[in-house]
Formats: C-alpha cells, sequence, structure tokens
C-alpha cells in the first residue's frame, strides 16, 4: 500500500491535511523558512546555508529577498543564477523546476496544488499536485502566479500581474488574466548565457 507521500509524488489524490508525515514535514519545512526570513540581510553566508538547507536541489547564485514560503522545499530544483525579489511562494507539492537566469518580481506565487471540485473530498483533506517548469532566461515581472502544471519556455517574459494558468511557448512576451501571449520576442544575436 502506498503512503500519501508516494500517492502525492506520482500526482495521484492523497490525503494532504492529515497525514502525520506531510504535516510534520510542512512543519520543518516552515521553520527553516521562518529562520531564513528572519536572517539578516548581511549575513550572506549564513542566508546561503539556509537556503540550501531549505531547498537542496539548488545550485550556484541563488538570491531570494525574504520573505519565501514553501512547502516542502525538497521538490523545488533551482538552476543557475536566479533573483527573485520580496514575498516568494512556492506550493511545492509537486516539482516546480527553475531553469537558468531567472528573474522573478515580488510578490510571486508558484502553486502545483490542486484541490478537487467535490466538496466532499476536499472535506476530506484529499488533493493532487501537478509540476511547474519554467525555462532558461525567463522572466516573471511582480504579482504573477503560476498554476499547477504549467510549464514556460525559455526566454520569455510574463508580464506583472498574470496568472499563468496554461503554458506558454518559449520567446514570447504574455500576460493578462488568463496569462495570454502578446507577441514573439526576436532574439537578435544574444548568445544564450545558460549554457
Amino acid at each position: 500500500m502506498m503512503t500519501e507521500k508516494e500517492k502525492c509524488l506520482q500526482g495521484l489524490l492523497y490525503n494532504a491535511n492529515y497525514d502525520e508525515e506531510l504535516l510534520r514535514e510542512r512543519a520543518v519545512c516552515k521553520d527553516r523558512c521562518l529562520e531564513y526570513n528572519q536572517t539578516k540581510s548581511s549575513d550572506i553566508k549564513r542566508r546561503k546555508e539556509l537556503l540550501k538547507q531549505l531547498v537542496p536541489n539548488s545550485k550556484e547564485n541563488i538570491s531570494i529577498e525574504p520573505p519565501f514560503w514553501c512547502d516542502y522545499g525538497y521538490n523545488i530544483e533551482f538552476g543557475n543564477t536566479i533573483f527573485v525579489n520580496h514575498n516568494l511562494v512556492i506550493l511545492d507539492e509537486a516539482k516546480v523546476t527553475l531553469g537558468d537566469n531567472i528573474f522573478i518580481g515580488p510578490n510571486c506565487s508558484f502553486y502545483t496544488a490542486v484541490h478537487p471540485l467535490d466538496a466532499a473530498q476536499r472535506n476530506e483533506g484529499l488533493e493532487y499536485a501537478r509540476p511547474i517548469s519554467i525555462g532558461n532566461n525567463v522572466w516573471l515581472g511582480g504579482n504573477v502566479v503560476v498554476l499547477p502544471g504549467v510549464n514556460i519556455g525559455d526566454h520569455s517574459v510574463i508580464g506583472a500581474g498574470s496568472v499563468v494558468t496554461k503554458d506558454i511557448p518559449a520567446n514570447v512576451v504574455a500576460f493578462g488574466n488568463p496569462c495570454k501571449v502578446i507577441r514573439q520576442i526576436e532574439q537578435k544575436n544574444t548568445p544564450d548565457i545558460s549554457q
């Protein structure tokens, strides 16, 4: 018989609200987030250590301005050279992957959790999760919300205040609620610095 965590990681309906293992893991993660958020900006070394504990699947040159909140941390994978402004929220019940050279404005959120439409199932604490993937060289403006199962392609720009409900291809400017492609971005002999 599968554990609730195993069901979650396989994208199946699972019990998020009453499973002791998941409750304990979220509590540990929230304590780490709190410690990270209360560390002085001038203590760069300690903040880097805490971020590596919080998000062990991260590469180099990651800068996240507090506050930063996530549910588990181990389901997040950061590439190289990422800057995130204040108030990042990642509900990482499923994998959240951010590529290299990412800029994220303030008050951005990534939600992988999906609750059933059936009220009885929701009341039982059941949910499922869908992964999110952000390509290389992507810029998300402030107050962007990325919903479960969304992929955003390389070199794209998501305008401030957007709610990204569906996949966004590479090399586009997209914005709105729901977020829609507005125009292509022509890469004018710009080297791919993510290589």
